[in-house]
């Protein structure tokens, strides 16, 4: 799934210092797949989910050059990908993406000899509906769409999205720009799944979505946490690791667990069909697969990390964080997105109206 921080151009050296400091806690032409590497990568990832610092050394390590392309949605990715004729060399698709991928054959099996850090993964993370045997996707990083209050302007937080409705919120929301999450959580508020495919029922939530839009000032999947930290935003409905980052900056903010259950997501590298490097994208993979590149990652982007070989290395602040590893009565709640077929252009179709 994804959040914007400021960009940070790092010299090797500075790189190497921040892999070391990892250590100590947190604070989407033809190459050679030898440990000798060579050639290019190109790689299609979300906006500001991969350090720089990683890319480099990568780079460094491999002599591969890599070209970073982001996106801003999983529809937005499909979109290019479908487009691209083999531009892309690896992709980060959330789970459900993952199924609707591999149903129009645009994925390439992963050599899993050549990923061998796989192992790394936990098994709760692996061989999960979307792909039951991890023929085409590798766990990267995951999480959970939250609620976020500045409890400073409004004690009382929110217990349920039914509260997010409430005219006390108008023109104070910060929201994902991601019609799966806010429909969602719309069906969600009328007691039905997040994967609803009931026509009736969707009917009923594009009229119950119309009613937030007062309440809704911004759009955005990126950076959602800007508006939460500079004030501009009172409420939040982003992804965990925006959430945990604007605590840190706003203590006023805090976050908040909807009694009806979370959107759960986990995205994955996926190599798209005709990938011109496939070796150097599973080299790749491999690389991001070790314990302390992963624990860099955690450092820098801090979501739930299914890699559970990496988890010694990141420390106890992000391990112990409620918002990035809730409790298991929480996590019990949480919901995946899925594919939800046909009915994917009844979904699109509420979005653009939503959207006008």
């Amino acid at each position: 799934m994804k959040y914007k921080i400021i960009k940070r151009v790092l010299s090797t050296t500075l790189s190497a210092v921040i892999i070391g400091t990892v250590l100590t806690g947190c604070g989407r032409s033809s190459g050679a797949g030898s440990s000798s590497g060579g050639g290019i990568l190109n790689v299609f990832n979300w906006t500001e989910y991969l350090p720089k610092s990683v890319i480099n050394e990568f780079e460094k390590k491999y002599n591969i050059k890599v070209n970073y392309t982001t996106y801003s949605s999983n529809e937005e990715m499909l979109a290019k990908i479908q487009a691209s004729g083999g531009q892309y060399d690896i992709a980060v698709a959330s789970d459900y993406m993952v199924d609707i991928m591999k149903k129009q054959d645009l994925l390439e099996k992963v050599d899993k000899d050549k990923v061998t850090n796989l192992k790394n993964i936990g098994d709760q993370y692996k061989n999960l509906s979307f792909d039951p045997k991890n023929e085409y996707s590798v766990p990267y990083l995951c999480g959970n769409v939250v609620t976020v209050v500045n409890t400073k302007k409004f004690p009382q937080g929110i217990s349920s999205y039914s509260d997010l409705w409430n005219s006390k919120f108008k023109g104070s929301m910060v929201v994902l720009n991601d019609e799966r999450a806010l429909i969602g959580m719309t069906l969600k508020k009328l007691g039905y799944s997040f994967n609803e495919t009931n026509k009736s029922r969707l009917d009923e939530a594009k009229s119950e979505l119309q009613k937030l839009k007062p309440n809704i000032k911004i759009f955005d999947s990126d950076s959602p946490k800007t508006a939460l930290i500079n004030g501009e935003a009172a409420v939040g409905y982003c992804w965990t690791a925006e959430a945990y980052l604007a605590e840190k900056d706003n203590k006023d903010l805090k976050t908040f667990f909807p009694k009806e259950g979370m959107y759960a997501f986990e995205d994955n590298f996926v190599i798209p069909k005709g990938a011109k490097n496939k070796e150097n994208a599973e080299l790749f993979i491999n690389f991001i697969l070790q314990p302390k590149v992963s624990a860099e990652i955690s450092k820098a982007y801090p979501y739930t990390n299914p890699n559970e070989a990496a988890r010694k290395y990141i420390g106890n602040e992000c391990l112990n964080n409620k918002t990035l590893y809730p409790d298991k009565e929480v996590s019990d709640k949480d919901e995946h997105i899925k594919d939800v077929g046909d009915t994917t252009k009844i979904y699109d179709s509420i979005w653009t109206q939503f959207k006008q």
